[in-house]
């Protein structure tokens, strides 16, 4: 029954007085009353329509979770770009993080949306406007835009990057008590160029607040930390524990080192093949690549739980197709030997000049094996079927530069040039290719196709340390130790040596127990000085194998046990270190004078 027309006129004179935002709250109270949402989303669609730029960002908000309306990214990426040009400061956010991912889905469920991008949306993703709106809520004072702002001033685009005023923005985050504000302050850091992660205090602090407020990505990074011995204390325990809290919440790289940290023995627990491949497993599906060729080894090497060469193939081919060049050499070999797939040469074939082509030495030397069995001289005919670097090098492609200096340098499928090789290692290393900053501070080191410069060659052997190389790592130590190029540092000597240890690099083992040893500007610990020459001597390396007999033998760091002193003198003595068969000699008129 209609009501009266006094009583409509009645109502609707009593309904105009009420505010726009009494209406407003009374929409959204609605809006979140199940049963009442498509109530609160008429009313606040009127509102929006009259210019209340508050609900706005409501309707864009209803229109992104389907409340009150069927989903409609497009029409909330419209609504949304209307509340943020008129200066709403949470729509300013919420378009700036729309902006930094995958376009939506523009025909919407129904596919009756139109494709076109929304009014005012040019391209998308686009990181340069992300970080303009990300700016406008910063200035607006909500912490979390403001830790958003400083995060892409120091990771985005290069126009927009401002390691100074991202180191600020980001302070100002966390001193509102945002853990995502610590996390940039972190980042700022570990991004910076010119310094070793972990060596800033502050970063590392604000890091351990972000893990410990509960953000996955900041527990990823401190488990790094603490792998790595990056201003923290080298301690696989740790970043075992940090990678585990990451990757239960979804951090696609901590599954990766958790499952790669679960397969070697820990101090408290042995090895552990099945919970490794399960989150491995994570990983790779999810497009880890490094995490699908720790798989392919293990289905390779007969290690997985369910070995088999088809699985080695299927999880090598993902890594491959990702451009990992170990894993495109591994495939090569596969297919070669027709493990887990017909043999097929040519398939072979191909895998091999990609993983050359990606930089794989080990594949550049097969390669021109390869095609000197057939009778064509790799190493000095310019036209051999080996991959053209050149073209892309002179394009600007720092990788093809890399690859370059390295056929150079090696003369494969060129003749030598350690001149030519040096100028297009040196371009690489100043574009960020880690294994060219490597490359080419070992060719300064030894005066290789460039003047000796031991400072300079420090300077680029760090920065690939800083990335992570093991190789860079153990170079880098070793100058530090001996003070060339640079100040002596045993401190920071040791951090080099215990991330390349952590890698398996045995001399770095051997490196460890010498500085735990004593002699150094170190406190001396023979605990610590036995346990890397045992992991040293376990893992092949003669000189860890003779001081680990020593120490065996003296008793120096505990019990002398003079069977497994012996053992592994003979061992490096088989190895030819000096000093072990005279060691050997000793023990033995020992032996035969105790025993007289």
């Amino acid at each position: 029954m209609n009501p009266d027309p006094v009583v409509r006129t009645f109502l609707s004179g009593l309904l105009g007085t009420v505010s726009p935002t009494a209406r407003f709250r009374h929409a959204c109270r609605l809006l979140e009353h199940e049963g009442r949402s498509a109530q609160g989303f008429a009313l606040l669609g009127r509102l929006a329509r009259g210019g209340m730029v508050a609900a706005q960002y409501q309707v864009a908000r209803a229109y992104l979770d389907g409340n009150g309306v069927p989903r409609s990214p497009v029409e909330g990426v419209h609504w949304m770009h209307m509340a943020a040009r008129a200066g709403h400061v949470e729509g300013c956010f919420s378009l700036a993080l729309m902006l930094l991912v995958d376009p939506p889905d523009h025909r919407g469920a129904d596919g009756l949306l139109p494709v076109a991008l929304p009014e005012g949306i040019d391209r998308w993703p686009d990181p340069v406007a992300a970080t303009q709106w990300a700016r406008r809520a910063a200035e607006g004072g909500l912490p979390d835009a403001q830790a958003l702002y400083g995060y892409l001033l120091a990771t985005g685009p290069q126009p927009v990057r401002d390691p100074q005023a991202a180191r600020m923005w980001c302070e100002r985050a966390a001193r509102a008590g945002c853990p995502q504000g610590d996390l940039g302050l972190a980042v700022t850091h570990l991004s910076a160029p010119d310094q070793l992660p972990g060596t800033d205090p502050d970063a590392v602090a604000a890091l351990i607040r972000a893990a410990d407020s509960g953000l996955p990505t900041a527990q990823y990074m401190l488990g790094l930390l603490h792998e790595r011995g990056w201003g923290l204390p080298a301690d696989r325990a740790q970043a075992e524990r940090w990678y585990a809290r990451a990757a239960a919440q979804g951090v696609r790289p901590a599954q990766a080192r958790y499952g790669a940290l679960l397969l070697e023995d820990g101090a408290d627990r042995p090895r552990n093949v099945m919970t490794a491949e399960t989150w491995l497993r994570r990983a790779g599906l999810a497009g880890d690549r490094e995490a699908a060729a720790l798989l392919g080894d293990l289905h390779a090497r007969g290690e997985a739980a369910l070995p088999g060469d088809h699985e080695a193939v299927m999880w090598y081919r993902r890594a491959a197709d990702r451009d990992h060049a170990v894993a495109c050499r591994m495939l090569a070999l596969l297919y070669r030997h027709g493990r887990g797939v017909a043999a097929d040469a040519g398939q072979a074939r191909h895998w091999l000049k990609r993983a050359a082509e990606l930089g794989d030495v080990a594949a550049m030397t097969d390669l021109a094996a390869a095609l000197v069995a057939q009778g064509q001289d790799a190493r000095s005919t310019p036209d051999t079927p080996l991959p053209d670097f050149m073209p892309a090098a002179q394009a600007g492609d720092p990788v093809a530069a890399f690859n370059l200096a390295v056929s150079l340098h090696d003369g494969v499928g060129m003749v030598a040039d350690p001149v030519q090789a040096a100028s297009w290692m040196r371009r690489a290393a100043r574009a960020g290719v880690v294994n060219a900053e490597y490359w080419y501070g070992r060719m300064l080191l030894e005066g290789d196709g460039v003047p000796m410069d031991v400072a300079h060659a420090r300077h680029w052997l760090e920065r690939a340390a800083g990335h992570g190389l093991a190789d860079a790592c153990v170079v880098a130590a070793q100058l530090r130790l001996e003070g060339k190029g640079g100040p002596r540092d045993h401190a920071g000597a040791l951090a080099l040596y215990q991330h390349a240890a952590h890698m398996g690099r045995a001399e770095a083992m051997f490196s460890l127990g010498a500085l735990y040893g004593g002699g150094h500007d170190l406190p001396p610990d023979r605990a610590l000085a036995l346990h890397w020459f045992m992991r040293g001597a376990e893992a092949g390396n003669a000189l860890s194998q003779f001081m680990l007999g020593r120490y065996l033998a003296k008793g120096l760091a505990g019990p002398v046990d003079r069977v497994r002193a012996r053992y592994w003198l003979e061992q490096a003595a088989a190895h030819g270190v000096r000093g072990a068969r005279d060691e050997l000699d000793h023990m033995t008129r020992a032996d035969e004078h105790a025993g007289s």
